[in-house]
């Protein structure tokens, strides 16, 4: 067992994590993110790069280099029913730089980050480094153990923040009491090679069930709604089966799904919507999905995870410096971010109950209305795009040269 201290670790080296290692560092706290795979590539992650999180990176000043990452811009977000093109999202008159949503790889996002961050001496991340437990004294969290490919290792901190995601077991370690939201549905996630050209659409509404396609230049990423805990059933019925369902929803992709060879070709997101009744103990804080998991509906996990990540950091970055981090800043950062999380999760269990009978005469009447009336995509466009309490950048920029503290 080895050594290693620092001001702040992160478990977690997704959104959450890294815009925080990030900011942290740019502020001169040093700070250590690990994460467990030895890069960021991983299919089927939140890829939907928000107008807000756009002006959090054009706070930074990197908004124009980060755009120039491969990217699709959609200024709006269209609906498809039996062939039919809805608009229902528009996020032309966001008062934002960027008054699109960028479909980006999460990869692509993440190592970016980290190339940033790499700049600071402050920053340091360890890959293929696993959190795996808590270190605590006197009732306080003081740092974490970890899996290493050299072995384990014992990391100290002033602040451990876990940003690991909705199933990690650390945050069941913590046994934090959470209030879950029950959504009626899951996803089933594949790719499909883009053999026919069809129009833009986000989701595809057909024969009782919704598609998402998300287009990939070269291929579509596409996602299955499913019944709850349905998943077994369906492979029972076969794949043949599996790939008629998605052949009567979009029937531009019948040339295609024959590149399902198998089950192992289709990925299950387990949806749920929970979020932890207090998100800190001393010397811990819990960000992102770590703290709140957020249905796909919308997309706005990231964002999320991000906007967290930026709240913390403000809130944090001066009592780290100082060394003088108490609970209540911790809670401060909850007491921000907990009132857009709830409005956002009480809008997702709702768009749960109705994504979960799409064929709801209710559900077509919603979208035709959405689509013929401007305010309503207008306002559709803010809650999306924005969210509810849209954070910006106030930590300052010490510099890529060692500092001697705040």
């Amino acid at each position: 067992m080895t050594d290693r201290s620092t001001t702040c670790c992160i478990a977690g080296g997704g959104p959450a994590g890294m815009m925080l290692g990030f900011l942290l560092a740019r502020a001169g706290v040093e700070v250590l993110v690990l994460e467990k795979h030895a890069d960021f590539f991983r299919d089927f992650r939140g890829d939907t790069i928000h107008p807000s999180t756009q002006e959090i990176m054009n706070d930074l000043g990197l908004l124009d280099e980060f755009l120039e990452l491969p990217h699709n811009k959609l200024t709006e977000l269209v609906g498809d029913i039996d062939g039919q093109p809805y608009r229902l999202v528009d996020f032309t008159r966001l008062p934002t730089r960027s008054k699109f949503m960028a479909m980006m790889p999460q990869w692509d996002f993440l190592s970016f980050l980290a190339r940033k961050a790499s700049a600071y001496p402050a920053f340091n991340l360890a890959l293929e480094t696993e959190a795996t437990g808590f270190i605590e004294a006197g009732g306080r969290v003081t740092g974490v153990t970890a899996d290493t490919p050299d072995g384990p290792l014992e990391i100290t901190a002033d602040l451990v923040v876990l940003a690991a995601g909705r199933n990690s077991s650390l945050k069941d370690a913590l046994k934090l009491e959470a209030d879950e939201f029950g959504v009626p549905f899951d996803v089933t996630w594949f790719r499909l090679p883009k053999r026919t050209e069809a129009l833009p659409s986000l989701g595809r509404l057909g024969d009782g069930h919704l598609l998402v396609t998300i287009d990939r230049g070269e291929y579509w990423q596409a996602g299955l709604l499913i019944g709850k805990g349905t998943f077994d059933a369906i492979k029972a019925q076969g794949l043949e089966a599996f790939r008629a369902q998605i052949v009567r929803i979009a029937p531009f992709m019948k040339a295609s799904v024959e590149d399902l060879e198998g089950w192992e070709d289709v990925k299950l997101l387990s949806v749920q919507v929970d979020r932890l009744r207090r998100w800190y103990r001393p010397g811990l804080l819990c960000i992102g999905d770590s703290a709140h998991a957020m249905s796909p509906a919308g997309g706005v996990g990231v964002n999320f995870a991000v906007a967290d990540a930026v709240a913390a950091a403000n809130q944090l970055a001066r009592p780290l410096a100082r060394r003088n981090l108490s609970a209540d800043d911790l809670a401060a950062v909850q007491k921000r971010r907990e009132p857009p999380v709830r409005l956002m999760q009480a809008v997702q269990v709702r768009q749960g109950a109705l994504f979960g009978n799409v064929d709801s005469p209710w559900t077509r009447r919603i979208f035709k209305l959405i689509s013929v009336a401007a305010p309503l995509r207008h306002a559709m466009g803010r809650a999306v795009g924005l969210g509810f309490r849209p954070e910006h950048v106030q930590t300052p920029d010490a510099g890529t040269t060692p500092t001697s503290g705040a």
